[in-house]
């Protein structure tokens, strides 16, 4: 049964991430700052790994994808100041 909240869980927050993420893209502008993204990305990304030691699925696709939406944030960032 906790694996099911655990992935409920993570199911929303992933949800709300795409929203936002869908958002930055159609706009072609981030309003997160890029020294959050970065910082953010790196956490995710180690979070991801310790997912991975642990063999929690849940919070390995969970931070899988904040690593992701971290990379999409950085991204536009720079293509913004590349303007």
């Amino acid at each position: 049964m906790a694996d099911f909240y655990g992935i409920a869980g993570a199911a929303l927050i992933l949800f709300g991430w795409a929203v936002e993420l869908l958002q930055i893209i159609r706009r072609k502008k981030s309003q997160v700052p890029l020294s959050f993204a970065l910082l953010s990305g790196a956490g995710s990304a180690l979070l991801t790994w310790h997912a991975i030691v642990l063999n929690d699925m849940a919070f390995i696709v969970l931070n899988a994808c904040a690593t992701f939406a971290a990379l999409i944030n950085i991204a536009f960032n720079l293509m913004q100041k590349g303007k």
